[in-house]
């Protein structure tokens, strides 16, 4: 089987070695792209850095309580479901908070920020309230 897909697919020296050249240009353009990706989120206005952060924050706790359930257990089903849940939830309401708060989104232009924080607010409650009732 190896000699047939030799025999159809011939391995040169010169491919090979032409494959291994095109490595440091896929590093230097996944370096550029770092580095754009890096400069046009410093333009980012600082409002919506903070909900970056509250966003990487719930979403890495809920990785936290999944990691450890996988190492303890999850005895009360229920209330590792609600954890994880809470942390998604408000993870997602907070992504809708920033697309509502953003300058440059034209479809909520007309929405005053703090409109969209009170939705934000009140969308929390009832998830929260939803999670407790959950629980039991």
């Amino acid at each position: 089987m190896l000699i047939f897909f030799h025999s159809q697919f011939p391995i040169s020296k010169r491919s090979e070695g032409s494959r291994f050249a095109k490595m440091p240009k896929a590093a230097a353009d996944a370096k550029l792209l770092i580095q754009s990706l890096t400069k046009a989120y410093a333009a980012t206005p600082t409002n919506l850095k903070i909900i970056d952060l509250y966003v990487l924050f719930a979403v890495a706790t809920a990785l936290v309580q999944v990691v450890y359930m996988g190492i303890v257990g999850s005895f009360p089903f229920n209330s590792f479901l609600s954890g994880v849940l809470s942390c998604i939830g408000t993870a997602v309401l907070a992504v809708c908070l920033r697309i509502q708060v953003n300058k440059d989104n034209k479809e909520f232009k007309d929405l005053p920020p703090e409109r969209a924080f009170a939705d934000f607010v009140l969308c929390n409650l009832v998830l929260h309230l939803v999670i407790m009732n959950f629980l039991g």
